[in-house]
C-alpha cells in the first residue's frame, strides 16, 4: 500500500471565541453591600501550526480542511476566572510555507518545534467584579467575550533537500536517485512518470546528505505548463542543481545544449516565493545513459562547450553504474563548501500571526450609502461593540462613555453629525444622540467646553447681588413704614 503524497492544502481555520464575563453580587449574612464578584470569561484557543519531523506530508489536511479551537468559558460569581480554551496544535512537515489566498507568505516553518499561531482566539470579557471603579461602584453588567479569529491558509511544502536533480521528462533522475540512494521511485519510459518529489539519502564518504527528485521540467513551466509550479516549488531550499542531460532522446529537436539552454531559461524566469534567487546556487552536468554507443559519442561532443561555460561535467550511467561514484563524492563535496559557508542556525523561534497592529486610533467618514450617516473604523471602537450586551442598558451606557473618552462624539461633531443621524460601527448601526446637549459644533479646546456657559442656571456672584438687592428693598420698605408711623 502506498502514501499519497500532497505537498499543496487549503484549510480553514476557526479560533475559539472568549467566554462572557459575569455580573454577580456578593450575597453573604450580615453583608448586605458584598460587592461585585463576577468573574472574567476565558481566552478562546489558538489554532497553531507545529513542525513535527515524523510527518512528511500535507495528506491530513487534503481530507480534513477544516478545523476549530476550543472557547473560553464564561466567568462565575465568587471572582472565578472562566477557562481557556483548549489550544489546537496542528503538526506540519518542515519546510512547510504558509501563505495567504492571495499568495502572502506570512510563515516559513523551519526546525523541529517552530510554532506558528495561524488564528488567534478571542478574548474573554471582563466581568463586573473587574469594571468596578470609584465612579461605577456595583456594575450591573459584564462584558462579552471576542469571537475567534477565522482565516483560510495556503499550505505548501518545499522539500528539504541539500541536490536537487532537474531535467526533461524521462531524463533519468528516477534512475539516478534509486541507484544513488535507497529510495525506490516510479521508474517507467513514458513522460512524467514521477507526480510527486521523491527524496533519498546519499552517503559519499563521510558526508551524507539527502537528494530531491522532482517531476520533469518542461519549456513554460515557469507558467504553470505541465507539472512546472510542482517542480519548481520543490527545488528553492537545494543548495546545488544537478542538471540532468539525455544523451540518448530520440526527439530531433532536441539535444543536450539546447535542453541545458530551456532549463536555465525556466529558472531564470522562476521567482522563488521564499525570495531567495537561484542565480547563484551551484551547478553540475551530468550527462546520462553514456551505455549507449551514440549517447558516449554526443556527451564527448558536447562536454567541451559545457566547460567553458564554467559548469562541472560529470558522464554516468545509471544501468551500468559508470561514473556513479565520482559523481556522489563531487556532489559531497560541493555540499560540504555549501553547508560550511551558511551562518550558524540561530534557536527555533516562535512565530507569531498575525502582526501588530495599531488599535489607539479611529477613523470617521461618511456612509456613502446612506447620506448625513457615518461609519466609524476602529480596532478599539469595534472590539468594544461587539464586547457590549445591547440588552443592558448600563453596558449600553457604558460603551458611550468608552466612545465619548476616545473622542468619538467630539470628531461626530466637528464632521457635522447631527442629533438623531445613523451612526456605523462594525455591524452595528446606532441612531447618535450626543451625551451632552448643547451646541454640539462649537467645541473648544482641552479644558474648556462653550457648552457649559450656554445656560440660564444662575451664578454664585448673581445670586449675591439679588440678595443685596431684595435687602434694600426691604430696609426701604421698613423705613418708609416708620415714617409713615412717626406721622
Amino acid at each position: 500500500m502506498t502514501t499519497r503524497f500532497v505537498d499543496r492544502a487549503v484549510i480553514h481555520l476557526a479560533a475559539g471565541s472568549g467566554g462572557n464575563g459575569c455580573a454577580s453580587v456578593h450575597r453573604e449574612k450580615f453583608k448586605p453591600l458584598g460587592g461585585p464578584d463576577g468573574g472574567n470569561g476565558g481566552q478562546g484557543g489558538d489554532v497553531r501550526l507545529v513542525v513535527d519531523p515524523g510527518v512528511h506530508t500535507l495528506l491530513d489536511f487534503h481530507f480534513r480542511p477544516h478545523a476549530r479551537a476550543g472557547n473560553g468559558k464564561q466567568g462565575q460569581g465568587g471572582h472565578r476566572n472562566g477557562a481557556a480554551g483548549e489550544v489546537l496544535e496542528l503538526h506540519v512537515p518542515e519546510g512547510t510555507v504558509v501563505l495567504t489566498e492571495d499568495g502572502e507568505v506570512l510563515a516559513d516553518l523551519i526546525g523541529a518545534g517552530t510554532t506558528f499561531v495561524a488564528a488567534k482566539g478571542g478574548r474573554g470579557g471582563l466581568g463586573n467584579a473587574a469594571l468596578a471603579s470609584r465612579a461605577r461602584k456595583a456594575p450591573g453588567f459584564a462584558l462579552l467575550g471576542e469571537e475567534g479569529e477565522e482565516r483560510d491558509l495556503v499550505l505548501e511544502l518545499r522539500s528539504m533537500a541539500d541536490v536537487g536533480l532537474l531535467g526533461f521528462p524521462s531524463a533519468g533522475k528516477s534512475s539516478l536517485i534509486s541507484v544513488l540512494s535507497a529510495a525506490k521511485p516510479k521508474i517507467a519510459d513514458y513522460p512524467f512518470t514521477t507526480l510527486v518529489p521523491n527524496l533519498g539519502v546519499v552517503t559519499a564518504g563521510e558526508t551524507v546528505f539527502t537528494m530531491a527528485d522532482v517531476p520533469g521540467l518542461i519549456p513554460g513551466a515557469s507558467d504553470g505548463k505541465g507539472l512546472g509550479l510542482d517542480f519548481l516549488r520543490h527545488i528553492e531550499r537545494c543548495s546545488v542543481l544537478v542538471h540532468v542531460i539525455d544523451c540518448a532522446t530520440y526527439e530531433a529537436n532536441r539535444d543536450p545544449l539546447s535542453d541545458l539552454d530551456a532549463l536555465e531559461d525556466e529558472l531564470a524566469r522562476y521567482t522563488p516565493a521564499l525570495g531567495d534567487s537561484m542565480e547563484d546556487r551551484p551547478r553540475v552536468v551530468v550527462l546520462n545513459k553514456v551505455d549507449i554507443p551514440d549517447a558516449a559519442e554526443l556527451a564527448e561532443f558536447v562536454r567541451p562547450e559545457l566547460e567553458a561555460r564554467g559548469m562541472r561535467v560529470f558522464e554516468i550511467s545509471t544501468v551500468s553504474r559508470a561514473g556513479l561514484r565520482e559523481l556522489s563524492f563531487a556532489l559531497g563535496d560541493i555540499v560540504e563548501q555549501t553547508r560550511a559557508q551558511r551562518p550558524a542556525s540561530e534557536p527555533t523561534q516562535i512565530v507569531l500571526a498575525p502582526p501588530a497592529v495599531d488599535d489607539s486610533g479611529f477613523s470617521i467618514e461618511p456612509d456613502p450609502a446612506d447620506e448625513g450617516a457615518f461609519i466609524v473604523r476602529g480596532v478599539r471602537p469595534e472590539r468594544w461593540v461587539r464586547q457590549t450586551d445591547f440588552s443592558n442598558d448600563e453596558a449600553v451606557g457604558y460603551l458611550g462613555d468608552r466612545l465619548n473618552r476616545l473622542g468619538v462624539e467630539e470628531e461626530l461633531a466637528r464632521m457635522g453629525a447631527e442629533p438623531g443621524c445613523s451612526v456605523s460601527i462594525g455591524n452595528y448601526t446606532f441612531d447618535w444622540q450626543p451625551s451632552t446637549p448643547g451646541a454640539i459644533t462649537h467645541l473648544a479646546g482641552r479644558g474648556s467646553d462653550p457648552r457649559l456657559e450656554q445656560t440660564d442656571r444662575v451664578n454664585a456672584s448673581d445670586r449675591k447681588q439679588a440678595r443685596r438687592e431684595r435687602r434694600a428693598e426691604r430696609w426701604a420698605e421698613i423705613d418708609a413704614a416708620e415714617e409713615k408711623g412717626k406721622r
